[in-house]
């Protein structure tokens, strides 16, 4: 006897599928200490997989050559960190004199707005009051935990260090769960699915290297105090779509107006930055980003939103780069296609439904014309 396909409803499904999600963000937030240097580290893994391939095939041992990548990574992002760090440090030295005049230029605004707008001051406050307790809470998400710390300056290299050995045998699990007759389908999925995921993250951090030589300059030559420092950080932020791009901007934007009389600079910062903007979407993105992986404004946004619910401001970051790879799987995917058109920024001009009916019109005025001649 032949088994029964049974087909089931849709609210059966989705009510499944819904469920479904709500089970993983639950694991998600519960897990963080865990699978947070897990994500980054498989990102990593990706990226030094080239590397790392290349070493073996000049003769290297395996091991050898997953050790030299590592430490060129260590060395390379080591060196990134040195330099925002020295540069917080310089810019924690004129803390106290910025602070005084921050609270100078706050209490001028804050006297416009009681006296345009009537608010409070007492209300204003709350205000900031409750965005820096949020703020603080964002950034506890992601160093919170007994393993927040530990995981980030030691787990880290060791997981990138055992997924690169173990990538053979992760590779043949993909192959052995699914049916032999699939095998050459999975291994065609996962050889493109590598390619594009590499080809996207180098192209996102040429994209940020770029931009932050950009924004560097741009401030550089506006005498913008601690130029280089706020250039690298808009870099890092722009690969938070839209709102990185806000607070990109909104940070110069606020040290020259604490350290600058007028309003000339920041107008300068905030034509530079579009400008910038502008390049980045025009040129870097299409040339430098694979165009097959780019996520549209309104999922690009609420899934950094939601990566920053569960896991802070790492959850902001690592959201964009795990729902490309999650477009690229879906792409390649006949079943999944649907879910990669919607996560996709190509946006139809006509919707199936508006296609069917005009087929159906048509169909309809055909049967009449035949109908009119027979007569």
């Amino acid at each position: 006897m032949e088994p029964v396909n049974k087909e089931y409803p849709f609210y059966l499904k989705s009510t499944v599928i819904i469920f479904g999600l709500i089970l993983v963000c639950y694991a998600l937030f519960n897990l963080q200490d865990i699978l947070e240097p897990i994500a980054f580290a498989l990102i990593f893994a990706i990226l030094l997989n080239p590397l790392v391939s290349n070493l073996q095939k000049k003769g290297l041992h395996k091991v050898v050559a997953i050790l030299l990548a590592l430490i060129l990574a260590i060395v390379v992002v080591g060196g990134i960190l040195f330099f925002i760090s020295s540069q917080l440090i310089n810019f924690g030295d004129n803390l106290p004199e910025l602070k005084i005049k921050f609270n100078q230029n706050l209490a001028q605004i804050q006297g416009w707005l009681e006296h345009k707008i009537n608010m409070p001051i007492a209300k204003q406050q709350k205000i900031i009051t409750n965005s820096l307790n949020s703020s603080q809470s964002l950034v506890g998400k992601t160093l919170g935990g007994a393993f927040g710390v530990l995981g980030f300056i030691l787990l880290i290299p060791i997981y990138v260090f055992l997924l690169l050995y173990y990538k053979t045998l992760i590779i043949n699990f993909f192959h052995e769960v699914f049916a032999e007759e699939n095998t050459a389908k999975v291994s065609e999925v996962l050889t493109e699915t590598k390619s594009a995921i590499q080809s996207y993250m180098v192209g996102l951090l040429l994209e940020a290297l770029v931009v932050a030589v950009m924004n560097s300059v741009a401030l550089l030559l506006l005498g913008v105090e601690y130029a280089i420092l706020f250039g690298v950080i808009g870099a890092l932020l722009n690969m938070l779509p839209y709102i990185g791009g806000i607070i990109a901007i909104a940070l110069p934007v606020i040290m020259a107006s604490v350290t600058k009389d007028g309003f000339t600079t920041q107008l300068g910062i905030i034509g530079a930055y579009t400008l910038i903007q502008f390049i980045d979407n025009h040129f870097l993105v299409p040339f430098l980003v694979s165009s097959r992986v780019k996520i549209n404004a309104f999922f690009s946004i609420l899934v950094v939103l939601l990566g920053g619910a569960l896991w802070g401001v790492s959850g902001m970051f690592l959201s964009i780069p795990f729902v490309a790879i999650l477009k690229i799987i879906f792409d390649r995917l006949p079943e999944m296609k649907p879910w990669g058109k919607l996560l996709g920024d190509e946006v139809p001009t006509r919707h199936k439904g508006e296609i069917w009916l005009r087929r159906k019109l048509r169909k309809q005025e055909v049967e009449a014309k035949n109908a009119e001649q027979e007569k």
